[in-house]
């Protein structure tokens, strides 16, 4: 099912709105005007938008066929709700939000005034340049729609480049939740990696970083648990004993600008790889007393 072109408002003009503003106007449809508060927005939506006048969001619901909704999760019910109230929906119209959290009952109030909703998810951090063009190409998107407008969120998710899985509304928090526990996740520890390597002197961290963590997050994807390698998962209790002691001394004598939560990351994530190892038990309680040792106080700095 191909979707009509269309007339979108684009209400949020951040990294996600302007981005697949652009991809959706890529495919013919016409972007009737774009909704941008900050200075960065209204940047972004010259550069991924250009010629696309900068409106209130009455004049929005006014002029467009198709509302993309790209605001943080906490406001989205809230607009939803103040569109709704405002009574300008003419019934018909599609509203489409970018929230991994939600599915659609966070839009019942426009669902009510006789709009049809949808919620697509792009499973992908966005950069908010033209490079999130490309890269939306094969891209995972989670869908959640009543049952006769998925063909249509389908179909936008096709003409975005993408792939569509289905999402029950139930479904969506842990969704959610399991996308957002692997992405910010891994830029925290890979962020607490880079500090520490950068006071041993390493110029460039994240280049001596690279050929193992792509070579890790490649197995991992593979194979899951399976992919772990380590001294937690052979049992080498003395070497996580020297980590735990070098990661406590690297949070205690942190300097400005360094966050002292790296030991305390290392024994959550140490734990969570232990509970996933095949070890005798002798040296699993060995490692686990140690991870449950509880490290130094910090001292003022």
């Amino acid at each position: 099912m191909t979707p009509p072109r269309l007339g979108i408002g684009v209400i949020g003009a951040g990294r996600v709105g302007a981005v697949l503003g652009a991809a959706l106007r890529a495919e013919g449809h016409a972007i009737t005007g774009a909704y941008a508060v900050s200075d960065a927005s209204r940047e972004r939506a010259a550069l991924l938008l250009p010629g696309v006048p900068l409106l209130d969001v009455p004049a929005l619901v006014e002029r467009s066929e198709m509302l993309l909704l790209a605001v943080p999760d906490d406001q989205l019910a809230p607009l939803a709700a103040g569109i709704a109230a405002t009574g300008m929906m003419p019934g018909g119209q599609l509203v489409v939000h970018t929230s991994g959290r939600y599915g659609t009952e966070v839009l019942a109030p426009l669902a009510q005034a006789g709009s049809a909703t949808l919620a697509i998810h792009p499973a992908m951090t966005f950069t908010g340049t033209p490079t999130d063009l490309r890269r939306l190409v094969g891209c995972p998107m989670g869908i959640t729609a009543p049952p006769e407008l998925l063909p249509i969120a389908a179909a936008l998710v096709v003409e975005l480049g993408g792939e569509a899985t289905v999402l029950a509304e139930g479904d969506r928090s842990l969704y959610h939740a399991s996308l957002a526990h692997a992405a910010n996740h891994l830029v925290v520890l890979v962020d607490q990696a880079r500090e520490a390597l950068t006071r041993l002197g390493i110029e460039d961290p994240g280049a001596y970083l690279r050929p193992l963590l792509e070579a890790a997050l490649d197995e991992s994807l593979r194979h899951g648990r399976k992919a772990l390698t380590g001294p937690v998962v052979r049992g080498d209790a003395g070497t996580v004993a020297s980590h735990l002691e070098a990661l406590d001394d690297l949070d205690v004598t942190g300097v400005p600008g360094e966050h002292g939560d790296t030991s305390a990351t290392y024994r959550a994530l140490a734990k969570a790889a232990l509970s996933r190892a095949r070890l005798p038990e002798e040296s699993r309680a060995a490692i686990q007393g140690l991870l449950e040792d509880h490290p130094p106080v910090e001292e003022d700095r």
